[in-house]
């Protein structure tokens, strides 16, 4: 855009030329003290390469451009000065540094390497064609087998930056004395989140006070309050992060990137110009965080009989161009090695994973985090060892699951599973599916020549609310095993509840005022709940691992508890009646034998703040608990699903007919918000396996980089659930077990087996599109 002239970088009631307070790029830094600003804009120009070096970067044009308001390179000091390292205990982890705009090389097509400040965001992308950049591109790794050119960074010559073995048992001597053993190569697709809102912020430099507010889509507030305190040199009371409602995360949105701390840095350089950023969606395929790119070089050994003897596997995970911060490039790669055995009985086990870096895209978590691809394998390994012994998909994991009476059960990689109902799960599956029934359907087309049909399995463990003693995970230096919250009885009678959780559409103000009415003793619309501003709670990690009902639900449960505890010794003073006798209930307070209520909880509040002078002798002021939960172990969610495919062998199209899950969630809270997790899992599995899949070319080029070649599944090709429920209270303060990532652990494993039921056709690389299912039946 032209023509603006030179008011256009005025802000507020104050006109002034915009030299008068522009930050002209590495070359000045005069700001004046403007007072109501309004918000800019910020775009980011973006590496067009996959690899290649920055010669040079020439921002002049842009920084002339009078509806231009600020322009910053990785050359900017206050950019320079700031760089992402994602830390690890790991012993072979290579550390490396990621740059917040690039500075000397372009690691991934995607990756930004200016910004604009202007005051929206056409005339900020208008100035990104006036940005000269001089590439010098060089050849790019996008497979992570494969042996690099190139390495992505000086300090790993092979891209390989971390290693990890998992070894239990005598594997070599359990192969040698299996009935049958299976090798398979199996590859899984990239593919990445895509929330319905892309990521987003707005951050706001308070000058006078030397304060940061970043409001944000983020899943993890706190944590991103504690990386930005620590990464701009500001005491941890100086930044609030505040996480609104937010339009989906699936893990992408728990990441701090680049372009977060870019904007933060921007709002403390413009010194009170509130700096706003929207990701758009070739934004969001490009350069959000992507997963489940990896390789399985399975051996998987069986008896005679059909019972696991042993099972090795290579892991290869596609890390992408950095390890992404605060979680590494271990994410993927330590999940895979540590849940790949899943839910069935194995006494040897040798596993060694590896994270490699490439020239895509970052790899982070997402929903799931690898096990999508770990049942994958695991589930197909199984199908295969059956087919060679002559028995059922079925019977074969009935041999090898983790029976009851085997839990707490010690998984090779030492996590200790505590839920065990893995049959019951199946069961409940092969009754819902009707699979007498559906044999014979499948005899009679088969004797009439229609269209074929097949069924598939998947068995799976959902490693939830993931505790401090964990051992299959990346040696972060911190641990996130605990949350706060804070229940506080209001002057009116009214909770108030600021709880650490974090919402990205789980209802989690639903569930978090559930529990503390059923744990204080008020009703529901009572509860008040507040969430999501780290000025308001006291601390809690976030949204990941399916983690909240556990954790956070423990910790709102804990403070409800100890609140009514402290409630209920206030009344019995005040109504000169035993504590131990007293209830509340609904918010009124019942003693046995008594008829009518002694009062209300309002009336005890009021005195606790009100009237003070009404408090009996030994009682403050107040009605307030703040409670940690910090779990040692998290609680395994047991789960099984199957679907009934008819494949059209002309055009291999493949339609799911019918598609059942039985899940432990343990003690259910809210039984439509399960249900909903379950269902939308489900579905972004079933994208996964059959749909979704990011594609970049040998240069490094993403060729799927809009949702007309990324292809998302609708409603239309979602079937209709049967979702069942099991509940096996788990070890924690409400009984609860995860439920928000265990629907996506079981489509690709599912598809593929009954492909394999109906056709014999073995597809070993996801998606299952058309066009290889059609190539496979010829």
């Amino acid at each position: 855009m032209t023509g603006s002239d030179s008011t256009s970088g005025s802000v507020g009631r104050t006109v002034a030329r915009k030299e008068d307070w522009r930050l002209v790029t590495g070359r000045g830094n005069y700001v004046s003290d403007l007072e109501l600003p309004r918000m800019r804009h910020v775009a980011f120009l973006r590496s067009p390469y996959g690899h290649a070096r920055i010669q040079n970067v020439d921002a002049s044009a842009a920084d002339a451009a009078p509806w231009v308001d600020a322009v910053f390179t990785g050359l900017t000091p206050a950019i320079a000065a700031v760089e992402l390292r994602a830390l690890s205990a790991l012993p072979s982890y290579i550390e490396t540094a990621q740059p917040i705009l690039a500075r000397d090389k372009a690691r991934f097509a995607g990756e930004p390497v200016a910004a604009v400040v202007a005051a929206d965001r056409y005339r900020a992308e208008d100035a990104l064609e006036l940005i000269d950049v001089d590439y010098d591109p060089l050849p790019a790794t996008v497979t992570a087998w494969e042996k690099p050119e190139v390495p992505v960074h000086d300090g790993a010559p092979d891209n390989v930056l971390l290693e990890r073995a998992f070894e239990a048992g005598d594997v070599d001597e359990a192969f040698a004395t299996s009935a049958v053993v299976v090798e398979r190569e199996l590859i899984t697709n990239r593919h990445a989140g895509n929330p319905m809102e892309c990521r987003a912020g707005v951050a706001l430099w308070a000058k006078g006070e030397n304060k940061l507010t970043l409001w944000s889509g983020t899943q993890v507030p706190h944590l991103v309050r504690n990386m930005l305190a620590e990464l701009l040199g500001l005491p941890e009371s100086n930044v609030r992060v505040i996480a609104p409602d937010v339009g989906g995360g699936f893990g992408t949105k728990a990441v701090l990137y680049p372009e977060d701390v870019a904007l933060c840095i921007m709002a403390r350089e413009l010194r009170g110009v509130p700096l706003k950023w929207v990701e758009d969606r070739a934004e969001h395929l490009q350069a959000a965080a992507h997963a489940r790119d990896h390789r399985y070089l399975m051996k998987v050994g069986f008896s005679a009989q059909g019972k696991i003897t042993a099972v090795q596997a290579d892991v290869t995970c596609n890390i992408g161009a950095y390890s992404v911060y605060p979680w590494t490039a271990g994410i993927e790669p330590l999940m895979a090695g540590g849940l790949l055995t899943g839910p069935y009985m194995v006494d040897n086990y040798r596993c060694v994973t590896r994270g490699v870096t490439t020239n895509t895209a970052y790899a982070g978590p997402y929903r799931g985090v690898a096990r999508p691809a770990t049942v994958f394998a695991m589930e197909t390994m199984l199908n295969l060892g059956a087919a060679e012994l002559g028995l059922s998909d079925l019977d074969i994991r009935r041999l090898n699951l983790i029976p009851e009476d085997a839990i707490p059960y010690r998984m090779p990689s030492r996590l200790v599973d505590d839920s065990g109902w893995y049959g019951r799960a199946l069961e409940g599956c092969v009754e819902a599916i009707d699979y007498d029934g559906f044999l014979v359907e499948q005899k009679r087309r088969a004797e009439h020549g229609e269209e074929p049909i097949g069924i598939g399995f998947a068995c799976y463990n959902e490693l939830t609310g993931l505790g401090r003693a964990a051992a299959a995970g990346p040696r972060m230096p911190f641990r996130t095993g605990h949350d706060a919250c804070t229940v506080k009885v209001e002057a009116d009678g009214s909770v108030t509840v600021m709880s650490g959780v974090t919402s990205q559409g789980q209802g989690l103000e639903t569930t978090m005022a559930q529990v503390v009415a059923d744990a204080v003793g008020v009703t529901y619309d009572a509860v008040n709940v507040r969430i999501g501003d780290t000025n308001e709670a006291l601390w809690g990690f976030g949204a990941f691992s399916s983690r909240q009902a556990v954790i956070g639900g423990g910790a709102a449960h804990t403070s409800g508890v100890a609140l009514r505890e402290q409630i209920l010794e206030l009344a019995a003073a005040v109504y000169e009646v035993s504590a131990s006798e007293l209830r509340l209930v609904d918010g009124r307070f019942l003693m046995p034998g008594v008829e009518q209520p002694l009062g209300t909880l309002a009336d005890v509040a009021r005195i606790a703040y009100m009237e003070s002078n009404r408090l009996p002798e030994g009682f403050e002021p107040g009605l307030q608990v703040t409670r940690f939960y910090d779990p040692v172990r998290g609680a395994f969610s047991a789960g099984a699903q199957a679907a009934v495919i008819e494949i059209d062998t002309v055009s291999g199209e493949l339609t799911i007919l019918k598609w059942v899950c039985v899940e432990d969630a343990g003690r259910v809270i809210n039984p439509q918000i399960v249900d909903g997790q379950i269902a939308g899992s489900i579905a972004q599995g079933i994208g996964g396996a059959m749909y979704e899949h990011l594609v970049y070319d040998e240069s490094g080029n993403l060729s799927t980089g809009t949702l007309l070649d990324y292809l998302m599944p609708t409603s239309a090709e979602i079937p209709e659930l049967s979702i069942g429920h099991l509940s096996k209270p788990a070890d924690n303060p409400l009984g609860v077990r995860g439920v928000g990532e265990g629907g996506t652990l079981g489509p690709n494993a599912v598809l593929a087996g009954a492909l394999h039921n109906a056709l014999g056709v073995e597809l070993t690389r996801l998606p299952i599109t058309p066009a290889r299912l059609w190539e496979a039946l010829r």
